[in-house]
Order: C-alpha cells, then sequence, then structure tokens
C-alpha cells in the first residue's frame, strides 16, 4: 500500500468518531428520558443508579478483553466486529418490556461498547504522528460533544413518536450506517502497525490467552500511573453524564424539552474543552516544549477549572449554573485527552488498546461505584453538595497520583511509530 493521503486518514478517522457518537448515544437518551424509564418500571434513584451502574460494570468487565481484542484484531477488524455488536444491542432495546429485559439489554450495550475506546486509542496511534495526535484526539471529542449537543434537542423528539426504546433503536441504526460507510473508505487499506520493539515481544506473549497477555502491562508503573488517574477522574465524567439532568430537574424544575439548552451547553464545554487542549498542546509540542511539560501543565489547568464546581450550589440563578456546568465538562476533556495522548506517548503500539482498555476498566469501576453512591446519597436526602464535593477534587488527587507514579514522562520508541 502507498502512503495514505491526509484526508483519507482524517476522512476514516471522522467516520470512526461519528460511529462512537452513536455508541454513546444511550447514555444522554436514558439520562434524559429518565422520568419516563421510572414511570413505566416504578423505580426509585436508587433503583436507576444501580442500572447505570449495572451498564458500568458490564463494560468495565469487557474492556479486560476488548484492549486485548483490538490489539490482535487490529484497528478494521475491531471496527467491523465492534459497531456490529453494539448497534444490535442498542436495538434490542426496542423489545426491553419488563426491568430484566431492560437489563438484559443495558448489559449487552456495555459489553460491546466497551471495543470503542481502545479501538479509538489504536486508530489514532495507527493514523497520525506522535504531535499529531493530541490534536486528533481533541478533533474526536469535539465531534463526540457535537454529537451530544443534538441529543438534548433530538432525544425528546425521538421519544415523542417512538419512545425510550425506539430512540435507542434509531442509535443502533446510526452505528450500522456508520459502519457501511467505514468499509467503503477503508478498502484495500492495511492497518498494520509494526516496529523492531514490537516484533520481538510479540513472540514473548501469550496469543490466545487475554488474561496473561496482561502481565507485562500490570507489572509497569506507566500503566498504574494512567489508570489510577483514569478511576478517579472518570467518576466525575459518569456521575455528570447520568445525574446532570436530574440535577436540572430538581434545582430547577425543568422539564424534558426544557433539559435541552443547559444540556448543550454542558456538552459544547466538553467539546470545545477538548479541541483547546488538544489543539494548544501540539502548538507548545511544536513550540519545543517537552512532553512532560505539555501533559502536566494541562491536566493542572484542567483540574483548576473543575475545582469550583460546588460554587453552583450557591449559585440561584440557572443560567451561571449552565455555563459553569459547560466550564467544569471542558476542565474534564482537558484532562482526560492528556491521559489518552499519554498512553500513546509512553505505551508500545502493540500494547495501546490493552493499557487503554485496563484505563477504561478502572474509569468505569468508578463510576460503577458512583452511581451507586449517588442514588442512595439522593435517597438519603444528602442532596447533591457531597457528590459536587467529591467532584471537586477528584482531578486534582488524580494528578497527584499521577505525578507521583510517572513523575517524568518520556516518549517511548516503540510509541512513535505509524503507517504509511
Amino acid at each position: 500500500m502507498g502512503v495514505l493521503s491526509p484526508t483519507r486518514r482524517w476522512s476514516l478517522f471522522i467516520v470512526l468518531c461519528i460511529a462512537g457518537i452513536f455508541n454513546a448515544m444511550d447514555r444522554p437518551i436514558i439520562a434524559i428520558l429518565k422520568p419516563d424509564m421510572m414511570a413505566d418500571f416504578g423505580w426509585t434513584d436508587s433503583d436507576f443508579g444501580d442500572l447505570a451502574a449495572v451498564t458500568q460494570f458490564a463494560a468495565a468487565f469487557a474492556f479486560l478483553f476488548t484492549g486485548w481484542l483490538v490489539d490482535r484484531l487490529g484497528v478494521n477488524r475491531s471496527m467491523q466486529l465492534g459497531a456490529s455488536a453494539w448497534s444490535v444491542a442498542a436495538m434490542a432495546h426496542g423489545w426491553a418490556i419488563t426491568t430484566w429485559q431492560v437489563v438484559g439489554a443495558r448489559v449487552g450495550l456495555g459489553v460491546t461498547e466497551a471495543v470503542q475506546t481502545p479501538l479509538t486509542i489504536k486508530a489514532v496511534a495507527a493514523l497520525f504522528e506522535p504531535n499529531r495526535r493530541s490534536l486528533a484526539f481533541g478533533v474526536a471529542t469535539l465531534l463526540a460533544g457535537a454529537g451530544t449537543i443534538a441529543m438534548p434537542f433530538v432525544i425528546p423528539a425521538l421519544a415523542v413518536t417512538t419512545g425510550w426504546r425506539g430512540a435507542l433503536v434509531v442509535g443502533g441504526i446510526g452505528g450500522l450506517i456508520s459502519l457501511a460507510l467505514w468499509m467503503w473508505l477503508a478498502r484495500g487499506i492495511d492497518f498494520t502497525v509494526r516496529s523492531s520493539n514490537e516484533t520481538a515481544e510479540a513472540g514473548t506473549g501469550n496469543p490466545g490467552n487475554p488474561v496473561l497477555d496482561y502481565g507485562p502491562i500490570l507489572a509497569n508503573r506507566k500503566t498504574w500511573a494512567i489508570v489510577i488517574a483514569k478511576a478517579l477522574s472518570d467518576m466525575t465524567w459518569w456521575f455528570i453524564n447520568f445525574w446532570l439532568a436530574d440535577f436540572y430537574r430538581k434545582e430547577f424544575g425543568l422539564t424534558i424539552l426544557e433539559l435541552a439548552i443547559p444540556l448543550a451547553i454542558a456538552f459544547a464545554g466538553s467539546g470545545l474543552g477538548a479541541m483547546l487542549a488538544g489543539w494548544g498542546s501540539t502548538r507548545l509540542l511544536e513550540r519545543g516544549w517537552s512532553v512532560n511539560r505539555v501533559r502536566k501543565t494541562v491536566m493542572l489547568l484542567s483540574a483548576l477549572v473543575v475545582a469550583p464546581l460546588p460554587l453552583v450550589l450557591e449559585l440561584n440563578a440557572f443560567w451561571p449554573v449552565a455555563i459553569m456546568m459547560g466550564v467544569v465538562m471542558a476542565g474534564h476533556q482537558g484532562f482526560s485527552l492528556s491521559i489518552f495522548s499519554v498512553i500513546t506517548d509512553v505505551v508500545p503500539t502493540a500494547k495501546v488498546g490493552r493499557v487503554t482498555a485496563f484505563g477504561a476498566f478502572m474509569g468505569n469501576m468508578g463510576g460503577v461505584l458512583i452511581s451507586l453512591v449517588t442514588g442512595r446519597v439522593l435517597d438519603a436526602g444528602f442532596g447533591f453538595a457531597p457528590l459536587f464535593l467529591f467532584a471537586a477534587a477528584s482531578y486534582l488527587l488524580a494528578l497527584a497520583w499521577f505525578q507521583l507514579l510517572l513523575p517524568e514522562i518520556r516518549r517511548d520508541e516503540g510509541a512513535l511509530e505509524t503507517m504509511a
């Protein structure tokens, strides 16, 4: 295969990002349509928190295997398998009429969605040179944010015509359409990336055994720096994703239709924050800043942006709260983008999928914990204050841990390879 043109690289990547929007569509759907689902099944806040936790746990468990799977299958075949599976799982919600059927569909979706994160990181490592990867992550998150911005406007309209089940079916259909477009763009492309380091390590792994294949990764200090920081920061991300709509309903009495603008502001902040962090990181690297200085500077600034979160409880005006939540979401994405960038900096390409997946496993386990805690805190009448206080501190704690285990970030030779 000849040199892959920049246009085709970016086209493939954008299609992958669009598929990711449909992959994650179920989260805003159940958050926005929570009252409809609770009315259908008679759930409490704790029941809803348990449902979110079940989904997160299923995804977390699957991440132990999907990273290994992506590393083994490669970008193209992983996309074909993953998009097919999660689209079918989303569509299965259309036939769920009991609580246990909903739980089964959510478990299936959580397991199959877990392909997307290691697949995206693997694709970035394969398609883009090291200094361009932060920008690629920024574009990915901006597109995801744009898709999520549309959700509060699109989902109520879908709910009116198809119900919450139909909205999830639409997400599955969108995933299949994205897959068809990917397959057309990817025809004739060999996504294999192999450096001399990776060839050597391929002979020392444990082909066919995803558990044993994690041994060298789990023994590496870099892995634990990344995954614990990911777990602490993702607890806040999942808390906001599943409970922000509920916060607006309880604090300001908003209806489903009235939720559209404040949720759109939050997710606009998410996308813009990622794009700014990605663009800024790339510019600073091109100006000669060290990788260590760039990554940790962005992480610190992002953590400081999130720190004032509890102040939203002191603001009685709706618009300042909505804008502040957008700023908080921007801070999260700047922090998260830096962690993903570090993975492509310090991890050999052959291990990127597994390290990313293990980090996502830990992040989702954090999501399981925060979902279980949130439902019970709210049912106990404590409100959102203790949850916001934890969220404000979580990024600074994550950065402190990261600095303790990885005081100097240096690029690994095996992480510098890209495809032709």
